[in-house]
């Protein structure tokens, strides 16, 4: 098994040696096989604070003799919230499934830049799968649906919003104009300063988007200010087009598909699963 780990040297090694206990805890005490293991949220869009939580998740297969059982184990392994750590993960299977029914979340997990162990084969296999067979709207509907329910919780009122929740639906808007000018891709970027130098947003967008960010690292509280009209028109737009354009989805994954997944998910198994 390959192994890839990318990490940025702005990470606190202590927090980077604690997660890497919890993943090796895990696998012991599960008796699994973590075959992928990234951050989520907030550091690897692009965006952290200083006071960022870590958010790692990863994808795991249980022994062989436990997908013989009739008494089939949960298809999740959640930690508890320990301080600034998160750490939860799907099991493989899921993660498949949730694939092609075109799950965002898990689309992200494959896409991270920011790697604390992980088998490419694995990614690569999972990405293609995804390239051939996600349900392309129902990745856009996913963001679609944040974006607006961030808008409408965080500046309905279109006069004053916290800085930093701006970029809960920035984010999404970004995702669905960059899905919009690649019809031919469901994976839009997580990484959110390349996703929005690969959309192409009007310039003031891109200027006030990029001092937010720089903001953002260098304080924990950014606080609040009158919602500028360039972010509002941009998000406005973004989602309007994106209803009009992304009907709704279809949640049944076609018979090729499954013909796919399920020799995908033999061959990781022969590849993870150990033997019990």
């Amino acid at each position: 098994m390959g192994n890839l780990r990318s990490i940025p040297c702005s990470f606190d090694p202590a927090i980077v040696a604690l997660i890497d206990g919890r993943m090796d805890d895990i696998a012991s005490h599960h008796h699994v096989t973590i075959a992928w293991a990234i951050e989520s949220g907030s550091r690897a869009w692009g965006f952290p604070s200083p006071d960022s939580d870590y958010d790692c998740r990863f994808v795991f297969v249980r022994r062989q003799d436990d997908y013989l059982s009739p008494w089939i184990n949960r298809d999740v392994i959640e930690t508890p919230l320990d301080g600034e750590l998160d750490v939860n993960g799907w099991e493989l299977g899921k993660t498949i499934k949730l694939l092609l029914k075109g799950n965002a979340v898990a689309i992200e997990w494959l896409m991270s830049p920011i790697i604390y162990n992980g088998d490419p084969w694995i990614r690569d296999k999972l990405l293609d799968l995804a390239r051939s067979f996600t349900d392309r709207n129902a990745v856009a509907r996913h963001y679609l649906h944040l974006g607006e329910g961030q808008r409408r919780t965080y500046f309905a009122d279109n006069k004053e919003v916290k800085l930093k929740k701006l970029f809960y639906a920035l984010r999404p808007a970004a995702t669905l104009r960059w899905m919009r000018m690649y019809p031919g891709s469901a994976l839009a970027p997580m990484h959110f300063p390349r996703l929005m130098a690969q959309c192409e947003p009007p310039n003031d967008v891109a200027s006030i988007t990029a001092e937010l960010i720089q903001k953002k690292a260098q304080t924990r509280e950014m606080g609040a200010a009158a919602l500028p009209d360039a972010i509002l028109t941009f998000v406005d737009t973004e989602f309007a087009t994106a209803r009009e354009l992304f009907g709704r989805s279809n949640q049944t994954p076609s018979s090729h598909a499954k013909a796919a997944a399920e020799a995908l998910f033999r061959s990781a198994i022969q590849r993870y699963a150990v033997a019990s």
